[in-house]
């Protein structure tokens, strides 16, 4: 299957309302299949869709035992009525989608599930009919609740296990690679915003800077190999190569150069390619300004060719786009002798 300045300033178009609410407090591979997760304990899985009360018995008179969040895995134990006697993990943040045994599994190092009845309304179970479209349309709902100014502050990570109860709850189901990617894509944006307000993000070179885990997204790849899932988080990790400050040294945006032309050469009709092109045009065009700057003429104008042609390449297979539009915007500028440094790249 085919698919296709000084500071870097690493922006996330279509997701940007979403994620700035954190800074205020993906078709099946053809040729491996997902692994099988490991239920936690005998018994159907299940989660919430809004946040709700565990009681010590069926009757909303009794204790209150632990409120249950919106995502989190619980297991049926039992029924009566409109009840559901379920254990339930209540406050252990779930760290890492790459591990196949969920949260509740055998880890003596956190504490056990909680045992309770919660009312079954309101409650996906993994024999619910449409349980995989509804899950997913939860979870989306989360991440458009994200991205309104009023919007709930958990939601980036109701929506992240929303997603996560998909993949493992309806493992046969198309939705469940789009939903894996998901949940590692708000999971990495989440850590990102966190490493973005450390002082070491400004360090120059990658490799001083605290760096985002890459699991989740390795796992999307490794899982759906050559598919739009697998490009997308193949993107994502290009954050981690990334100069902070580039603090006028050419090496960082010749070093970015390289490694978004790898990305569009690796997923040539991937639906991140068109902005891995202009990502590489841009810094072609600002080495062009550096260059000259510096007075060495013959590099400025490799560099300005090098735009040009990356340009040519975003006309050619992406006409039409904004990508291809603001490349050709530069080469003018370029041409005209016009610095492009400062020009927004989001």
């Amino acid at each position: 299957m085919k698919l296709s300045t000084p500071k870097s300033q690493r922006t996330r178009p279509l997701r940007l309302a979403f994620f700035c609410l954190l800074c205020a407090v993906s078709a099946t591979a053809k040729d491996k299949k997902p692994p099988q997760l490991r239920a936690p304990m005998a018994g159907p899985r299940a989660t919430p869709l809004q946040i709700t009360w565990l009681y010590i018995s069926p009757n909303t008179n009794s204790q209150k035992v632990a409120q249950v969040q919106v995502g989190r895995e619980m297991v049926v134990i039992d029924k009566s009525g409109d009840w559901l006697n379920v254990e339930a993990n209540t406050d252990i943040q779930e760290e890492s989608e790459n591990q196949d045994t969920p949260e509740m599994g055998d880890d003596n190092s956190t504490p056990p599930p909680v045992t309770g009845w919660i009312q079954s309304k309101g409650v996906v179970i993994d024999s619910t009919p449409n349980g995989d479209q509804i899950l997913m349309g939860a979870a989306a709902n989360e991440e458009a609740l994200a991205s309104t100014p009023s919007g709930p502050a958990n939601a980036p990570q109701a929506a992240r296990l929303l997603y996560t109860r998909l993949y493992e709850m309806f493992q046969n189901s198309p939705l469940a690679p789009d939903a894996r990617w998901r949940a590692a894509d708000i999971q990495w944006q989440i850590q990102r915003s966190d490493i973005a307000s450390l002082p070491s993000s400004k360090a120059r070179q990658p490799y001083m800077h605290q760096q985002i885990d890459e699991d989740a997204l390795k796992k999307v790849i490794k899982l759906y190999p050559r598919t739009r899932w697998a490009a997308l988080a193949a993107f994502d990790l290009i954050d981690n190569k990334l100069c902070g400050d580039w603090e006028g040294s050419e090496k960082c945006p010749e070093n970015e150069t390289e490694i978004y032309e790898k990305y569009a050469q690796d997923y040539p009709d991937g639906p991140r390619t068109a902005r891995a092109l202009y990502e590489a045009a841009y810094r072609q065009a600002i080495l062009t300004n550096m260059y000259e700057d510096k007075g060495d003429q013959n590099k400025a104008d490799k560099a300005h060719e090098n735009c040009r042609g990356l340009a040519d390449q975003l006309k050619a297979h992406f006409a039409g786009t904004d990508y291809a539009w603001r490349a050709q915007m530069l080469v003018f500028k370029l041409d005209q002798k016009i610095p492009v440094f400062g020009i927004d790249r989001g």
